[in-house]
């Protein structure tokens, strides 16, 4: 059904929403596959809520999982309201490169629409690349949709490459979140899934932005969910858009804490 409103029909757009899960041998070390499991899980009724809240937007999710190469876990965009996440096994290398360079097949026009929302892509990864990181990178940054998709990270545990992670996500105000037991991945992923769409789905991202220019309107929020322990959420969610690279980055480099646990 066409949403209305005074002076015509406001359509909603597509908002494409990709996790790009490691899937690694190593993600089967210290019950990480099963917490990453659970925290997406956890997600999607909030992502459901916000997605309720801006129907504007029509936002699409899916899911690629990379190890010995990559495949898409969740191969359709799903509407979110119709979204079930299908738990991810633990195996093989971590071929992240591979899990961009399919990404960015699907970004290219077609099948991506000229009046799509900047995607939302989220990396998820333990460990370093096995492959051609930068080649991956470089296919998905040819992609005027890869330039202007909001691109967030999440590292699990000591072992993952911030450096890598830093240039998936291209901006310097915004850094890898560290999360280092179950508890922390939670709060990542549940703000990954929540703030960060929420910002790519206001009005200020449904301003048009012609497809072959690098960026997008969409505020961003710079400041990273919170750590665990953290008693004010609601502080939280009342600064998801702050433009404040510092606390952010103070935030993401201070999430070691005596529950740490990867």
């Amino acid at each position: 059904m066409e949403m209305k409103r005074p002076g015509g029909e406001l359509a909603s757009r597509p908002l494409h929403f990709i996790w790009i899960a490691d899937s690694s041998g190593s993600m089967g070390d210290d019950g990480k596959i099963q917490s990453l499991n659970t925290a997406i899980r956890e997600a999607i009724p909030h992502m459901k809520k916000v997605a309720e809240d801006n129907p504007n937007a029509q936002v699409l999710v899916r899911a690629v999982k990379f190890s010995n190469g990559a495949q898409w876990h969740i191969s359709q965009p799903t509407p979110v309201a119709d979204f079930a996440w299908a738990d991810l096994t633990a195996d093989g290398e971590t071929d992240m490169g591979k899990g961009l360079e399919l990404v960015a097949e699907q970004l290219k026009m077609p099948p991506m629409s000229d009046r799509a929302l900047p995607p939302v892509l989220v990396l998820v990864s333990d460990g370093q690349p096995t492959d051609d990181f930068e080649g991956g990178l470089k296919a998905l940054m040819e992609q005027p949709w890869g330039k202007k998709a909001v691109r967030i990270a999440i590292s699990i545990g000591q072992d993952a490459d911030p450096e890598v992670l830093q240039k998936f996500i291209g901006n310097s105000e915004l850094k890898p979140l560290a999360a280092n037991s179950p508890e922390a991945l939670v709060k990542h992923i549940k703000w990954a899934s929540t703030a960060v769409l929420k910002s790519a789905s206001s009005p200020a991202a449904t301003a048009d932005v012609p497809a072959g220019t690098d960026t997008a309107n969409v505020p961003i929020p710079t400041v990273a969910a919170p750590t665990v322990g953290t008693p004010n959420d609601g502080a939280q969610a009342a600064n998801a858009g702050t433009p404040n690279g510092a606390a952010q980055t103070a935030d993401a480099d201070n999430q070691n804490t005596v529950d740490d646990v990867w």
